[in-house]
C-alpha cells in the first residue's frame, strides 16, 4: 500500500461525500494504491449509514466502527494503527482543512526530505475573546512543557510509515495528541494554509478548558513544583507576618484587629489550599486511570478491511 489518508466521523454525515470526492481525486494523482480509512466515533448522526453508502462505489473506503465515543484523539490513533500505506494523511473530515493539501504537503515532503509535514493555520478563528484566550493559552502551554509544541498545528499532516509505527507506540488513556506528535520526534516542518472555519464545532468552551489542563498535565510536572514553591513562599509570608505581629505587640502594646483581614487572609488561603489539592489530585487521577490498563478503544465492527485484518 503506498498510500493511507486517515480521518474520523463525528456529527460529519454533511461532509462526507464531498471529502470522499476530493481526498480521492488528490489521492490518485500520487498513486492508484491507496486506502481511505474513515473512523466511527459513536457519532450520533447516519455518519456510519453514509461512510457504508459511500463505500459501494468507492471501494478504497475502509471503516473502523467504534463501540462508543472514545473522544477525538483516541479515534486518530486507531485509524493511523490500521493504516498499512507508506506515506500516512491525517486530516479532519469537517473540510476545515483542504484535502487539497495531500499533494501540496508531498511536494514539500520530498523537497526537503522530511519525514513529517503538518499544517499551521494562518490566523486564529473566532472572535477577539476566543483569539485572546487562545494565545494565552498557547503561551502558559509553551512556558510550561519541556517540549515546543508548535503553535497553531492543525490536525492535517503527511507521515511516513516509521513515524506512525512509532507514534501509535503511544497508548496514555488520557493525553493531548499534539504533544505525542512532538515527542515522537523523527524531521518535521509546518506549512501554512488557509483554514475555514464551520458555525458549529463539538469543542465548546469546557471541552477546550479539558484539552488545555491535558496538555499540560500530560508532559509536564512543572505546576507540581509551582504548588511547592506557593505553599513555600505562603510559608516564609505568615512567618513575615508573625514576626511583625509579635513586635508591634511588643512595641506598640497592641495590635489592629479587623474582620476583613482575617477574612480575605482565611478565603485567600482556603482558595489556594483548594486549587492545590484540586491539581494535585489531577495527575493522581491519571496515574489511577492508566494503572488501569483498560482498551484503548473497542472495535465494534470493521468494513472493507481485507482478510489479514482481525
Amino acid at each position: 500500500m503506498k498510500l493511507s489518508v486517515v480521518s474520523t466521523l463525528y456529527q460529519s454525515e454533511t461532509y462526507i461525500e464531498e471529502f470522499a470526492r476530493r481526498i480521492r481525486e488528490k489521492a490518485k494523482e500520487l498513486t492508484e494504491d491507496f486506502e481511505i480509512i474513515l473512523v466511527d466515533d459513536g457519532s450520533p448522526d447516519r455518519s456510519l449509514e453514509t461512510a457504508q453508502r459511500l463505500q459501494r462505489s468507492i471501494p478504497q473506503i475502509r471503516i473502523l466502527e467504534l463501540s462508543r465515543n472514545f473522544g477525538h484523539h483516541k479515534a486518530m490513533m486507531t485509524g493511523l494503527e490500521y493504516a498499512e500505506g507508506d506515506l500516512v494523511f491525517l486530516i479532519d473530515i469537517d473540510l476545515e482543512e483542504p484535502p487539497e493539501l495531500l499533494t501540496q504537503f508531498h511536494e514539500e515532503m520530498k523537497k526537503g526530505e522530511w519525514d513529517v509535514v503538518y499544517g499551521v493555520a494562518k490566523r486564529r478563528r473566532g472572535g477577539i475573546v476566543k483569539r485572546i484566550g487562545g494565545k494565552i493559552a498557547w503561551d502558559i502551554i509553551q512556558a510550561t512543557l519541556p517540549i515546543k509544541i508548535p503553535r497553531d498545528q492543525s490536525t492535517v499532516r503527511l507521515m511516513i510509515r516509521p513515524y506512525v509505527q512509532a507514534l501509535i507506540r503511544h497508548k496514555e488513556n488520557i493525553t493531548a495528541i499534539g504533544g505525542l506528535w512532538v515527542i515522537t520526534g523523527f524531521r518535521q516542518t509546518g506549512v501554512l494554509f488557509d483554514k475555514s472555519s464551520r458555525e458549529k464545532t463539538s469543542y465548546d468552551f469546557f471541552r477546550r478548558v479539558e484539552m488545555f489542563v491535558a496538555s499540560i498535565t500530560s508532559f509536564s510536572e512543572k505546576p507540581l513544583y509551582g504548588v511547592f514553591f506557593l505553599g513555600l513562599m505562603m510559608f516564609i509570608l505568615s512567618l513575615f507576618v508573625a514576626v511583625c505581629l509579635i513586635i508591634a505587640k511588643i512595641v506598640i502594646g497592641t495590635v489592629l484587629q479587623g474582620w476583613i483581614s482575617v477574612m480575605v487572609s482565611v478565603w485567600g488561603l482556603s482558595g489556594l489550599i483548594l486549587l492545590s489539592m484540586g491539581l494535585v489530585g489531577i495527575y493522581i487521577s491519571r496515574i489511577f486511570i492508566e494503572t488501569k490498563n483498560r482498551p484503548y478503544v473497542i472495535i465494534r465492527n470493521k468494513y472493507g478491511f481485507p482478510d489479514r485484518k482481525t
